[in-house]
């Protein structure tokens, strides 16, 4: 098991065993020992629609309820929507999900009452766990008792979203969501068609399908292809696994990208300060009225940058990664109503925010994505790729100037370079080209810049071309 950018993943076999009761028992313990919980307490558990979900979520139940907890079982929500009833309670609560990432692989994200854990406490955790099989104690436990709470989180997630644009925004557009096995896929018909809008539901599974909202798949274009041209949507949306990333596509079933859409909504909100990773758009800071702090790649560094922002005394401070998803550090007023901050990845604003733009403005989603002239960005990874070759690449392309040099020798010259998180290099041509491995999954990926479409996914396909030739010759 292990902790990457947005909780503990790991093979669903081995979560589905003792694993899953381990880590929850040692969050029960961390609660208990920081004074952050007590016994009686209750803990909300959530789930993605993997087969391997409900099991874990079991687990998890059995063995924090060991512990005095009281469980109230929020279901198949959106991880957003649990975080948000979790505040709202003053709860800890425990996502069951494995993102986006294959059906083969499962995780844990988890929340204190005051919400998303940070780092120290990934760490306090896995310590308390190898603590725990040091001294053998036993996690597995009876059948928990749960109280039924699946209701009440979906509708509270509900009225939030419900009161974000006024009455009839969306009237007049044709959107499809794409369902899939999506825990949005309900809310976001409810939601859209609340504000006027025609929806046809696409592709419901009931097998589970990882959708990568960062590095959308050939055949997920090619479907929401299909549909645009025979229902002439004016978009379609959809969402990873758990609801916490959107993907809207614009009229022609091409996606937008993720920070695109955390811009628009950035604009939206009349955001004062804006969080968001080093892998974001380059052009993020001349598109707004807003500071930009740059910040490694994952929710909990996000989360600690906003922070940073509230305690420098700024004010309307929001944060947005690559994929689009979307966090609130402090409360904003939106449709002249107050909304409580949400520092959890939420696909529903950006949504939200670039329909109502293109409604607003009457036009095409494709049009609005362009008046914004960001550089062309596209990423795309190479999957199964082993994590003992991830790093043994990147321990050689920082290793020298030279080594790096020859690595892109037949893609450009260096100009400049930075490591926060992976290696961003600049190119002398302007291009930007940035390796770095995946923190959740055997996953190597690649993101680059450049001035044109064509010219971005030629570097990516030459970046990706050369990670995999310099595997090979290992």
């Amino acid at each position: 098991m292990k902790f990457g950018t947005s909780g503990l993943r790991g093979l669903s076999v081995d979560l589905k065993g003792h694993a899953s009761a381990l880590y929850a028992t040692a969050f029960g313990k961390y609660l208990l020992g920081t004074g952050r919980a007590k016994a009686g307490d209750a803990i909300l558990i959530g789930r993605d629609f993997r087969d391997s979900s409900p099991e874990i979520s079991g687990n998890c139940a059995d063995a924090l309820a060991a512990l005095g907890f009281r469980i109230f079982d929020c279901g198949n929500v959106p991880t957003p929507a649990l975080a948000l009833y979790g505040l709202e309670r003053n709860a800890a609560c425990l996502m069951i999900t494995g993102s986006h990432i294959p059906a083969d692989r499962n995780g844990i994200k988890f929340y204190r009452p005051d919400g998303e854990i940070d780092k120290s406490d990934e760490a306090a955790i896995t310590a308390l766990a190898a603590e725990i099989e040091r001294n053998g104690e036993t996690v597995v436990q009876p059948p928990a008792e749960t109280e039924d709470h699946e209701a009440a989180c979906r509708q509270l997630f509900f009225e939030r979203n419900a009161a974000l644009l006024p009455q009839g925004a969306l009237s007049g557009m044709k959107v499809g969501v794409y369902q899939h096995s999506s825990v949005a896929r309900d809310l976001l018909v409810d939601v859209l068609a609340h504000y006027g809008a025609e929806i046809t539901a696409l592709g419901r599974s009931e097998s589970f399908i990882p959708v990568d909202t960062e590095a959308v798949s050939d055949e997920t274009i090619t479907l929401m292809k299909r549909w645009v041209s025979e229902h002439k949507f004016d978009a379609i949306v959809s969402t990873d696994g758990d609801g916490d990333r959107p993907l809207v596509a614009d009229e022609t079933g091409t996606p937008l990208r993720g920070d695109l859409l955390g811009l628009v909504a950035a604009n939206f909100l009349g955001a004062g300060t804006v969080v968001t990773p080093v892998t974001s758009n380059s052009g993020i800071e001349a598109a707004g009225s807003f500071a930009v702090r740059r910040t490694r790649v994952g929710s909990p560094f996000v989360i600690s940058g906003m922070e940073e922002a509230v305690a420098a005394g700024e004010d309307h401070v929001m944060g947005f990664e690559a994929n689009g998803g979307l966090l609130t550090a402090t409360p904003f007023d939106i449709n002249d109503r107050a909304v409580r901050a949400l520092p959890t990845r939420d696909c529903f604003i950006p949504m939200l925010a670039i329909l109502s733009l293109a409604a607003t403005r009457k036009q095409q989603l494709s049009a609005v994505a362009a008046s914004y002239h960001l550089p062309f960005a596209a990423a795309d990874r190479l999957e199964n790729f082993p994590v003992e070759t991830s790093a043994a690449l990147m321990q050689y392309l920082r290793a020298t100037d030279e080594n790096l040099s020859a690595f892109l020798q037949p893609i450009g010259e260096v100009a400049a370079k930075s490591d926060i998180d992976g290696l961003r290099v600049t190119l002398k041509d302007g291009r930007i080209i940035h390796f770095r491995p995946s923190g959740n999954a055997p996953e190597m990926r690649c993101y680059v810049e450049a001035r044109s479409e064509t010219a971005a996914l030629d570097l990516l396909t030459a970046g990706l071309t050369r990670i995999r030739d310099w595997a090979d010759a290992r």
